[in-house]
């Protein structure tokens, strides 16, 4: 008798279960089961009738699960601060990161082509500047804008080729990887830079983006066939950077355009005083493109000596 009640009382139970058209959840595990997005977003009264209590509990508890996650990861965005006390504002680069330039660099330096492919290399970069001379005129900024998209290219394929002929050849580089990235890197802050002095516009961003299209692609064929021929295309197109700046230096002395306040992330980059100017930008740039120059002539001639790179310590952290 007792057992055909306790089978009455389970089938009381479980029929509902079992047998209904569509499952049936109670208590906690409706609440495990049933998904957030489904259930109603009216938030219900707490014990004392405050409506939005559970709201903001809900709300609490889900801040609290992003910082265990963010915690667990390790991903937590550290907080940095400058030598004078204040918040380091910059995603794209750290405090570690900046350096004073060495603006006593020769800028007048030139490399006399002496063979074949040098004088190739000299002439297809001579070529390449008569339409930006055109195009650009006196418009400086908006020059250096482009320049500096096409400037930030060879580092970065150098670098990853030399990456790549690393791990394939289970061989050091010598230090050019991290060279030539750095490289990158720097021209890539000139942009940045500039994008604080002028904003292109439409048709200089679709110059900018088949200008970098096919030049990424030739100097990455390039740097395959001929490194040492790669680096002289990149040593005379720093001198051409170096001359485009010099004439943005004439022009700023001579007033033709306003020598406006340095942006903030170019004092902060190049440890540069607070009331820096436009003029003080333009000269740390010039620098650090004569620096470029003279490492991409003295790779070219490495390979010319029949060395090889791995071969010559690179100089790290030339800028």
């Amino acid at each position: 008798m007792s057992s055909r009640m306790a089978g009455a009382a389970l089938l009381r139970q479980l029929g509902p279960r079992l047998f209904a058209a569509e499952p049936v959840y109670t208590g906690l595990a409706a609440a495990r089961i049933v998904p957030a997005r489904m259930a109603s977003t009216s938030a219900p009264p707490d014990a004392d009738g405050n409506e939005g209590a559970a709201e903001k509990t809900a709300a609490a508890a889900d801040q609290q699960s992003k910082k265990a996650v963010v915690s667990y990861w390790g991903i937590e965005r550290p907080k940095l601060v400058k030598e004078d006390g204040t918040e380091w504002k910059w995603f794209s680069f750290r405090p570690w990161d900046t350096y004073k330039s060495d603006t006593s660099i020769d800028v007048k330096k030139h490399h006399e082509p002496k063979n074949l492919p040098d004088k190739v290399a000299y002439w297809t970069v001579k070529s390449l500047r008569v339409p930006s001379d055109i195009f650009f005129k006196r418009r400086h900024a908006s020059h250096a804008l482009l320049l500096e998209t096409v400037a930030a290219v060879p580092g970065m394929v150098g670098g990853m080729l030399l990456h790549l002929r690393s791990l394939r050849r289970f061989e050091h580089s010598g230090g050019w990887i991290r060279a030539l990235l750095e490289e990158a890197e720097n021209e890539r802050m000139h942009l940045m830079t500039f994008l604080e002095v002028t904003q292109p516009r439409w048709w200089e961003r679709a110059l900018v983006l088949a200008a970098q299209g096919v030049f990424f692609n030739a100097y990455f064929v390039g740097y395959l066939v001929s490194p040492k021929f790669a680096h002289r295309v990149v040593g005379y197109l720093e001198e051409e950077a170096v001359y485009s700046y010099t004439e943005y230096l004439k022009d700023l002395e001579a007033g033709k355009i306003e020598n406006t306040p340095a942006p903030a992330i170019a004092i902060d980059y190049w440890r540069l005083p607070a009331d820096a100017t436009l003029k003080d930008v333009v000269t740390v740039v010039r620098a650090d493109e004569a620096h470029h120059r003279d490492v991409n002539h003295f790779a070219s001639d490495i390979h010319y000596l029949g060395m090889k790179l791995k071969e010559t310590p690179a100089p790290l952290g030339y800028h």
